[in-house]
């Protein structure tokens, strides 16, 4: 069986992978699903004046709270999943962990953003698919300027 993880932050672009991650099982493919979200580490202030159990505590319980409309998913779906919460700069830790989950394929959602902007703004999951050793499937969300243009044509004819 195949194991697919998928990176789940809460946004609507990761759960665009998650409902594309559910499709492929839905559709036949042998496969269970790793959810999994990243919190940023504490910096060293938080470090120095708090107790730093307690900080990545409350890291971990804010990772999961952010995975629940996921998990809703996944469950309605009746797929077979687990959950993975990790500390950390959200590439790297991703590719990590689906390394140490035995995970064949990566699934990520992005905002469908083109031209300058995507060219000067960082993408976490173009950094996943350069790190990564597994395919990784990227999931773009659609920009609602083109929704309204597409919108436009159909209203048209």
């Amino acid at each position: 069986m195949l194991r697919i993880m998928i990176a789940v932050d809460g946004s609507e672009p990761s759960l665009d992978a998650v409902r594309h991650g559910v499709k492929l099982v839905r559709q036949g493919l042998h496969a269970s699903l790793v959810l999994a979200h990243v919190q940023q580490e504490a910096t060293f202030f938080e470090l120095a004046t708090q107790d730093p159990d307690l900080i990545a505590r409350a890291s971990v319980a804010a990772g999961r709270h952010l995975m629940e409309p996921a998990v809703a998913l996944v469950e309605a779906a009746g797929v077979s999943y687990e959950t993975e919460v990790g500390l950390g700069e959200p590439a790297p830790t991703l590719v990590d962990m689906a390394e140490r989950n035995g995970c064949d394929m990566i699934i990520i959602g992005a905002l469908g953003q083109g031209g300058v902007r995507r060219a000067l703004i960082g993408s976490v999951s173009r950094e996943i698919a350069r790190l990564s050793n597994v395919p990784v499937t990227i999931v773009k969300h659609p920009d609602p300027a083109d929704v309204a243009d597409a919108q436009d044509v159909v209203d048209e004819d």
